[in-house]
């Protein structure tokens, strides 16, 4: 009886954790636009939703089942956020501010694949450069990192654009270069 109770535990747990990661994923397709994708998932993420709530629903008279399903679905979220950290779905636009005017910034982000647009600003204290980035999600934080790495004190802001249309940045061809540009780091870290 008892290890019956552990696996109706187990199974109400692994089924939230899968129904919510689907959730997430879903939310984030629909919010993406992925319309037929976010249809198909959601079919799936239902009928998972429904045998789970059944389960507990049939089971009520053990408050284990109700923690478990609680617990699940704690613990779905956070595994359909790592989910969606991997899947890194999208793109970003990084705007930056330097600390000092720096001509060749621009250059060097360009040169590692980075689509950059950039303009002179005034700041409280001088001259500075704006810079507009755009890069794929999962290129998101090694751009950070090389921001800093160019200029430890530059303010950094990103958001995601919801439409992006025309423009001289080619993914295909820029998505390469940064890939190539990656690699080289993490074979000189290795060396």
């Amino acid at each position: 009886m008892l290890e019956n109770s552990f696996i109706m535990v187990a199974i109400i747990i692994i089924i939230n954790v899968v129904y919510v990661s689907f959730f997430t994923i879903r939310m984030i397709l629909t919010l993406k636009g992925q319309r037929y994708l976010a249809a198909l998932i959601s079919t799936i993420e239902v009928v998972i939703y429904v045998v789970g709530l059944g389960l507990v629903l049939d089971n009520l008279n053990q408050i284990q089942n109700l923690i478990a399903y609680a617990l699940g679905y704690g613990l779905g979220v956070i595994v359909g956020m790592k989910i969606e950290e991997k899947l890194a779905l999208g793109y970003i636009t990084v705007n930056v501010i330097t600390k000092e005017y720096d001509k060749d910034l621009p250059k060097q982000l360009r040169e590692k694949g980075y689509g950059v647009t950039n303009w002179q600003a005034n700041g409280l204290e001088g001259d500075r450069m704006a810079l507009q980035i755009l890069t794929p999600r999962k290129y998101e934080i090694s751009l950070y990192h090389l921001i800093k790495e160019l200029d430890p004190k530059a303010f950094i802001i990103a958001y995601e654009p919801k439409t992006i249309h025309g423009g001289f940045w080619v993914k295909a061809v820029k998505e390469r270069k940064i890939k190539e540009w990656r690699k080289k780091q993490k074979e000189n870290k290795i060396l």
